[in-house]
């Protein structure tokens, strides 16, 4: 019987060594391909090839929370899927939460190619994307058909951002609008006011400009579904604060730590081969290793300001399980990884949760949740 198997992954990629955005969206195509005849002999086998090869199931690292249950705390960062095209197919990759989007109220093509690009010597990734996705209308269509032929059996959240289209001091209407939409068919939600890539949105993090779409959000939702904000990397710790601040008054359910970074200083990569300019002059979101760091210092920041009250899921350069372990003491309740999987292939999820299974058993801990903010209890 055929499996997935680690030997295949250089074949992979040496597939998708071309333009890594038509690359990607193969990938994509095929995995909501297989989705899709999952009720076929041939989808169903493939779903089962899936989960021999890349599930881990262990009730020590299985959490409750806002009422939804958590197999495992690694979830699939937003940006892999846009449109949710295979979102009833990630729990067969292990995953214990997947997170969906961006999407916009309205349709955008996003900004001209080429707009993504790997920096391998960083192990890090370089978008520019422009939140380019179909619009939260057809993703709605597209998950109730997807629910049709499968229960959700792992948490499905999705990013919420403005469309481009959409003035700023518009911006509440339009993320309402996607909201009204998209809740029923979706668990948690996330407000994404930190993208580089949408002209204008990283000042909505200001509290001034965060406040009303916060409001708004808040009235219109009538399912109290569990909504959160994500957060820059490049916020100093005062701006960080200020969201923080607004997040308890409007009784968010959490905080995303972090979205990708602007900034390009210890860049191993100095020209982008692709472009053929220096990386300074290039725009765009970094991902990965290059944001590892801040990202914990983030967690760590929030967790202490809010006393472990405010839940932090974790996201930026998570590729080995003391990564994620780092992240986890810092006072990551969740986590997300995007690029590290990328690199690390389909096994990063099976071998990360392995590796925290070994750290709860040699840190003593019956529990993934009493390595939540470990560090600042010791």
């Amino acid at each position: 019987m055929f499996q997935f198997t680690k030997p295949f992954y250089p074949l992979v990629l040496s597939a998708v060594k071309g333009d890594p955005e038509q690359a990607h969206r193969q990938m994509l195509n095929t995995l909501a391909n297989i989705e899709q005849s999952r009720n076929n002999a041939w989808g169903s086998f493939s779903i089962k090839q899936l989960e021999q090869s890349f599930c881990l199931q262990d009730e020590r690292l299985a959490q409750k929370l806002w009422d939804l249950n958590f197999p495992n705390p690694l979830g699939l960062a937003a940006g892999f899927d846009k449109d949710g095209k295979a979102a009833g197919i990630w729990s067969s990759f292990g995953f214990g939460l997947a997170e969906l989007g961006a999407v916009t109220l309205y349709s955008q093509p996003g900004n001209p190619l080429p707009r993504m690009f790997r920096l391998p010597e960083d192990k890090a990734a370089l978008n520019r994307m422009g939140a380019n996705n179909l619009g939260a209308a057809v993703m709605k269509d597209t998950l109730e058909a997807t629910w049709k032929r499968k229960a959700r059996n792992i948490p499905i959240g999705i990013n919420l951002c403005k469309s481009k289209i959409a003035d700023l001091d518009a911006a509440a209407t339009d993320y309402v609008g996607s909201f009204e939409l998209l809740q029923d068919v979706a668990d948690y939600f996330v407000i994404n006011v930190s993208s580089p890539n949408t002209p204008g949105l990283r000042s909505l993090q200001a509290g001034e400009q965060l406040e009303p779409i916060l409001s708004a959000l808040k009235t219109a939702n009538t399912r109290q579904r569990p909504i959160l904000i994500k957060i820059a990397p490049d916020l100093d710790f005062s701006e960080i604060k200020t969201i923080l601040d607004l997040a308890t008054e409007y009784n968010l359910a959490g905080a995303i730590a972090t979205n990708t970074t602007i900034r390009r200083d210890g860049l191993k990569t100095k020209i982008l081969k692709a472009t053929g300019n220096s990386i300074e002059k290039e725009a765009g979101g970094i991902s990965g290793l290059p944001v590892q760091k801040r990202s914990t210092e983030v967690i760590r920041f929030i967790y202490r300001e809010t006393q472990g009250k405010l839940p932090i899921i974790g996201v930026g350069g998570i590729f080995t399980p003391q990564d994620a372990w780092d992240k986890i003491i810092a006072g990551a309740t969740l986590l997300q990884v995007y690029t590290g999987w990328i690199y690390q292939g389909p096994w990063m999820v099976k071998e990360v949760l392995s590796g925290l299974l070994q750290r709860l058993e040699s840190q003593k801990l019956s529990h993934i949740s009493e390595a939540i903010g470990l560090e600042h209890k010791n």
